[in-house]
This record gives structure tokens, sequence and C-alpha cells, in this order.
């Protein structure tokens, strides 16, 4: 799997498709919570669901500095980084 940043976004779009209105809009600068509507239980749905999508494990203390999407696939990309 590519662990490249561009990579991750493309693969994370879609996963938060899933928990966002049909009508959102989802760039890589979109904020979780202020742009895409995600409240904390839907940020930890969607972290499960993430671990699980790339096999990785998310620490808890890693979340308080994800904000944006890319972000998060900065996140995602260092985790799967041998």
């Amino acid at each position: 799997m590519d662990t490249s940043v561009e990579s991750v976004i493309n693969d994370v779009i879609p996963i938060l498709r899933k928990f966002t209105k049909p009508d959102t809009v989802i760039t890589e600068d979109s904020y979780l919570m202020r742009d895409l509507e995600l409240d904390s239980v839907k940020v930890m749905e969607l972290m499960m669901e993430i671990e699980d999508h790339f096999d990785i494990s998310i620490p808890l203390n890693a979340l308080p500095d994800v904000n944006s999407v890319a972000e998060l696939a900065a996140e995602i990309a260092k985790l799967k980084t041998p």
C-alpha cells in the first residue's frame, strides 16, 4: 500500500464520506469537526474504521494534533512507514 500523504488522502476521503452529510465537500484542508461537522463520537468511530482499513493503531495522544484531513493523512502515513 502506498503510504504517501497524497495517496492516504485519496483513501481517507471515501471513508470520511460515510460520516458526513451527502452534500459535504471534503478537501485536504477540511477540518474534521468544524467543516465536516464530526462530533467526538463520530471522530472515534472514524478512527476505528481508519485503523481497520490501514491496519494501524492511532495513539489517543495523537488525536489532539489532528484537525484537518491533511493532518490525519500525515499521521496515518507516519504510522504506516516502517
